[in-house]
């Protein structure tokens, strides 16, 4: 009885020794697809952000030991679990209204799941040599805005969107008006309220102006804002924008 005890003994840490081998070959090859595993070990929610704290697993580069603080959409998550993120940036000192707080450091999360099957997705489109030999979580893209049915009269005084990115070069670093309806609004992130504007309008295929704000709107105003724009601005995460408005002021 004895000896049948010790082989069930061994057979046991053998199965753990392969679980955690399984596990740590898999967290490897998701890192080389740029796919970070990470374990929650704190919650705050908010209504339109979770922020956690993570520890990162199976990165030689990072201690399991050391915690970061992230943000990304509201999602259901609790203390205890796995979680799997790409496409993300690191921001410095970003202020949280709702938790009335400063982080000194976050990480902003553009895709993260409980699961790693958003990969699979991703691995049907991509060359497997390419994605293989990336590891930066940079390399992700804006979300997609569709085109809206939208048709703003010109407004004296305004440029159209379609001027601003077929002469784009002419408005560079150049305060200018623009009129349209708002199609999406994300407030508070880095400081800063996000506005997509539409006016019917398109050149070269781009058809939707974003633009930086402290102004609150919503989805359906029509506004006229005044800002500065700024050519080929890389604000990180994949987020790379022809033509940007900063600063912009609501006007009559």
């Amino acid at each position: 009885m004895k000896t049948n005890s010790i082989y069930l003994k061994l057979i046991c840490l053998a199965l753990i020794a392969f679980a955690v081998s399984s596990c740590a070959r898999k967290q490897s090859e998701l890192l080389k697809l740029g796919v970070h595993t990470v374990v929650v070990k704190g919650v705050l929610q908010t209504t339109q952000y979770s922020y956690f704290v993570l520890n990162e697993i199976g990165n030689p580069k990072v201690k399991e030991t050391d915690s970061i603080w992230a943000a990304t959409n509201t999602m259901d998550a609790k203390v205890g679990d796995t979680l799997y993120y790409k496409k993300a940036s690191s921001v410095d000192n970003f202020p949280s209204k709702e938790l009335n707080r400063s982080f000194a450091h976050l990480l902003l999360i553009d895709e993260i799941s409980k699961t790693s099957d958003f990969v699979k997705r991703e691995m049907a489109t991509v060359p497997a040599h390419q994605a293989m030999s990336s590891g930066d979580t940079t390399a992700a893209a804006k979300p997609q805005i569709t085109k809206a049915d939208v048709k703003i009269e010109p407004v004296k005084g305004c440029v159209t969107i379609a001027d601003l990115y077929g002469k784009k070069a002419t408005y560079d670093a150049k305060s200018v008006k623009v009129k349209g309806k708002v199609i999406k609004f994300s407030p508070d992130i880095m400081q800063k309220n996000w506005i997509h504007l539409q006016d019917g309008t398109e050149a070269n295929g781009k058809f939707d102006l974003t633009i930086t704000t402290d102004a609150t709107v919503k989805v359906g105003d029509i506004i006229t804002l005044e800002g500065k724009i700024t050519l080929n601005k890389n604000i990180g995460a994949g987020y790379f924008y022809d033509v940007l408005m900063e600063d912009a002021k609501i006007v009559k």
